[in-house]
């Protein structure tokens, strides 16, 4: 089971996320966009949304290079495993409290305001729990890494690093989780199951991110008021 789990599973998550996405944007193209409910309800949305995003971008960044750096680059730029894992945790509480307000303020919004409800899709709402159990678990590891950090043990974190760098070299080896508590592996689960549903929810959207805004010339904006002299 670990071994489909932990070896196989990931490539089943990553093709269906590459394939999946590009099938959908060649063929689905009016589909690709967030749905935005902001007409029903705005402040919730706002507060919500913003936490959300800060929290879910920078846990993203935080997971891809905290895992996928290999270790001895984090030795050679002078950072001991203990300083690595301690900064992992208090980023991963800090950022992943942030995304967890903005995920319930945005779920609530979503199942309690009825025209919000009633404009939702299957897979909108489910979608959303399904980040947030993610998320919940992911902060129900926090205590046990502080247990491993005040214990002096790395091994757990630097586990998880060799598992996520073997699966990036088409290498995957389940047996490097071997050690690593279940609730790790249910948190990882979960997590991959998020690229499997990528494709067949909203969040497409993210591949539109509009990159383009950050370089664009200014725009020259006119008064309609005209002065004549």
């Amino acid at each position: 089971m670990e071994t489909l789990l932990f070896s196989v599973y990931p490539y089943i998550a990553l093709t269906t996320f590459l394939v999946g996405s590009l099938i959908r944007f060649d063929r689905e193209q009016y589909t690709w966009k967030a749905d935005s409910s902001q007409l029903f309800e705005k402040e919730q949305l706002r507060k919500g949304s913003i936490l959300f995003h800060i929290g879910v971008l920078a846990l993203f960044m935080g997971h891809a290079a905290g895992l996928l750096t290999p270790h001895s680059w984090f030795l050679s730029f002078g950072v001991s495993d203990m300083v690595h894992q301690y900064v992992a945790i208090i980023a991963g509480a800090v950022f992943g409290s942030l995304c967890m307000m903005g995920g319930v303020i945005l779920w609530k919004r979503r199942m309690y305001n009825p025209r919000v409800k009633a404009n939702s899709h299957f897979m909108d709402i489910f979608i959303l729990n399904w980040l947030l159990v993610t998320l919940g678990v992911g902060l129900l590891t926090i205590p046990v890494s502080i247990y491993h950090a005040f214990s002096g043990d790395a091994s757990v974190m630097i586990s998880l690093a060799d598992w996520a760098q073997s699966v990036m070299t088409f290498q995957a080896d389940s047996t490097l989780l071997s050690e690593v508590g279940f609730l790790y592996k249910i948190h990882l689960f979960l997590g991959m199951s998020v690229f499997l549903l990528f494709p067949f929810t909203r969040l497409v959207h993210v591949w539109s991110v509009p990159l383009g805004y950050l370089m664009r010339p200014y725009q020259i904006v006119r008064s309609k008021y005209v002065r004549y002299r």
